[in-house]
């Protein structure tokens, strides 16, 4: 199997506490989603953030409907948390949310490990596609990521 990995960095003028609430909660992964994806949480609430907890989404990629599983398999308010594909589009994906305090504010590190299935093809997928859209799915979340908590901090 092939393995991929990318990572994305963010600093965010506000608290840790503050940074790690609001990714901690589920529901704002709709707000820093591409609404090209359609992503909506079919969990249902009271959604607790905890080490081994699932959370089951619905999404389009490139038109396609998917359902996704996520297992958290590590949290470590405020500092990490890992969600991992349980089911989905990949063969694996480990997320790592790594929170640091760093200069009266917050560093966020995304570090994304995945595979995708069909060998060959999936390398050639991932080259021509999978790549492509992660790439603009993460800048867009970091422009949503600092709209939507720039707004928090204006409160």
């Amino acid at each position: 199997m092939i393995y991929y990995k990318f990572e994305y960095k963010q600093f965010i003028n506000l608290p840790i506490n503050e940074v790690f609430v609001f990714f901690s909660n589920p529901e704002n992964l709709e707000k820093v989603t591409p609404k090209y994806l359609n992503f909506k949480i079919n969990s249902k609430p009271p959604f607790v953030m905890r080490k081994g907890q699932c959370f089951d989404y619905q999404l389009r990629v490139r038109g396609i409907p998917m359902k996704w599983t996520s297992l958290i398999s590590l949290y470590d308010p405020p500092y990490c948390f890992v969600d991992e594909q349980i089911t989905g589009p990949y063969s694996s994906w480990h997320h790592t949310h790594t929170f640091n305090e760093e200069n009266g504010g917050t560093s966020i590190i995304d570090v994304v490990k995945y595979s995708l299935p069909l060998g060959f093809i999936g390398k050639i997928i991932n080259l021509i596609w999978v790549k492509k859209d992660l790439d603009a799915i993460f800048k867009y979340r970091q422009k949503m990521i600092e709209r939507t908590l720039k707004n928090i901090s204006n409160d």
